[in-house]
């Protein structure tokens, strides 16, 4: 419920007394999907620190935030000085805003893994924090206040759809309902109940629980209760902090015992294949035994012979063939037979000697992963992690999804195949790149980089152009169709096959498919 409705209505109750002429002097970031909001009230600073991670997002508020030095980008540069004028929770909804003069507000939009910050300037989004959002572009403030008719008659109504009717009440409120059995009560009884429900919620304490073996915070006494706040903002600060430390801990514990598993089981193959070896060349002495039996028969005459046939006294003097090399003598053929029956033994030697280290190396895995798992605390797992001998992990050097030209200063990408089609388009593309593909064929997406400022030179585009011609089933063709439009008007439905998309709105333009570039 950290991101609940009736969390932030209240937090924004205690935010506006102490915000309001507050003036902005920061917003920035220094770590993936976090931003952090300077706010100046007279002598002291106010932090507002938002994680817009898509696994977890919250809102905390830190007394103090120190800046790096290094690897901190400003933000949202339009807001920076301006004074806060109100804050605004809006209606049913899991967004409030910080409004600004100059007609700016600054949103912190709390949809779990579609949560952002945005910039607007009037009704319109001016900047967004996370821009693959793209949806986030077109938000209006005026829209996003929601109704819910909480009248008994609307009530009645919503008896099959009581979830989405009442959606603020959220999962953590639903999931508490049904292990009650909320659905089996009567409508009376069940009305009441979410009366009940509601005023607890608009007059809340807030709680730090364990919930189906997860921390989550509350606005209802359920679960294992670990710690109790009376301010929206305090609870959810300690529970951004807790949440963050308890996820870094099992995500670090659960990849380090993965990791030392995987080397376990990785000496447990290396050993079964290094036994079975050596036992087979233990278990093969024939080298020694023929090296003896050409020894014993040297007075026989086979000059030239590939083969000898003699007496096995190794095995109850049963006759046996040994291969010889017809250059060589019975003499110097043994010798041969006694060199590789030599290696044989060094093969052994050193098959033991790996199979002793392999053997201890294992051991002290086993060891290092009992330890591991006895770890109580981030602080001890990170203390413990230099100590573990876990494997290093290779870089492995991935292509890029394209082949690159340059003409007439623009950057042109063609993608390699179905797969890398997507990667380019989806991955390494922004909405003001120009995307090319032959119409209606398969064939590569083509996308020429967009330069700030500039519109694309119909000659670039042209050249684009014969490029996807070329490298589509149009490459033939004396004139080919290629539609183009910006790669913002380019989208990607769900369960489509790999270099399918749909194209919102197109030009078409008429080329000579070619491959040759000149600048």
């Amino acid at each position: 419920m950290h991101n609940n409705y009736y969390l932030l209505r209240q937090l924004t109750e205690e935010l506006r007394p102490l915000l309001l002429g507050g003036v902005i002097s920061e917003c920035f970031s220094q770590n993936k999907e976090e931003l952090v909001v300077r706010i100046e009230l007279g002598v002291k600073s106010f932090y507002i620190k938002a994680n817009l991670q898509p696994a977890f997002s919250c809102l905390s508020f830190p007394e103090v935030f120190h800046r790096a030095k290094k690897n901190s980008v400003d933000l949202f540069p339009d807001c920076i000085g301006l004074r806060i004028t109100g804050v605004r929770q809006f209606t049913n909804e899991r967004s409030f805003s910080l409004e600004l003069n100059e007609d700016y507000s600054l949103l912190f939009k709390m949809h779990g893994n579609r949560s952002n910050a945005l910039l607007f300037k009037g009704d319109h989004v001016h900047a967004l924090f996370r821009n693959n959002l793209e949806a986030d572009e077109g938000l209006l403030l005026s829209t996003l206040d929601k109704h819910i008719d909480w009248s008994k008659e609307a009530f009645s109504l919503a008896q099959p759809t009581l979830k989405s009717h009442y959606f603020t009440f959220g999962k953590i409120v639903w999931r508490m309902l049904e292990e009650e059995e909320f659905f089996s009560f009567a409508p009376e009884q069940q009305w009441l109940r979410l009366q009940d429900i509601k005023k607890r919620l608009e007059h809340p304490d807030y709680f730090i629980i364990r919930h189906h073996n997860s921390l989550a915070l509350s606005l209802l006494n359920t679960g294992e209760v670990v710690r109790t706040e009376n301010s929206p903002r305090k609870a959810l600060t300690h529970f951004c902090q807790e949440y963050l430390q308890a996820g870094a801990y099992t995500q670090e514990k659960a990849k380090r015992q993965h990791q030392l598993q995987q080397h376990i089981a990785q000496a447990e193959n290396y050993l079964t294949k290094t036994r079975a070896k050596l036992q087979e060349i233990e278990q093969d002495q024939h080298y020694k035994e023929w090296a003896d039996l050409l020894m014993a028969n040297l007075h026989l005459s086979m000059d030239g012979e590939e083969k000898i046939t003699v007496s096995n006294f190794y095995n109850h003097n049963l006759p046996i063939e040994i291969k010889l090399k017809r250059e060589l003598s019975l003499q110097k053929n043994a010798e041969v037979y006694y060199r590789k029956s030599k290696n044989q033994q060094i093969e052994i030697n050193r098959l033991q000697k790996n199979i002793a280290e392999k053997e201890e190396e294992k051991r002290k895995t086993e060891a290092q992963l009992v330890l591991l798992q006895q770890a109580d605390s981030l602080k001890e797992l990170r203390t413990l992690i230099p100590q573990l001998s876990l494997p290093e992990k290779k870089e492995i050097n991935t292509p890029l999804p394209y082949h690159e030209f340059t003409y007439r200063g623009y950057t042109i990408w063609v993608g390699r195949n179905a797969q890398a089609n997507d990667i380019l388009t989806l991955k390494h593309t922004y909405k003001e790149d120009l995307w090319l593909h032959a119409k209606d064929v398969a064939g590569s997406h083509v996308v020429v980089k967009y330069q700030a400022g500039k519109p694309f030179p119909k000659e670039v585009i042209e050249r684009a152009a014969q490029l996807a011609a070329y490298n589509s089933k149009r490459k033939t063709e004396s004139l080919a169709p290629v539609v183009y439009t910006p790669k913002k008007y380019v989208r990607k439905r769900k369960g489509d096959p790999a270099g399918m998309v749909v194209v919102e709105r197109e030009d078409v333009i008429l080329v000579e498919p070619k491959l040759a570039m000149d600048n």
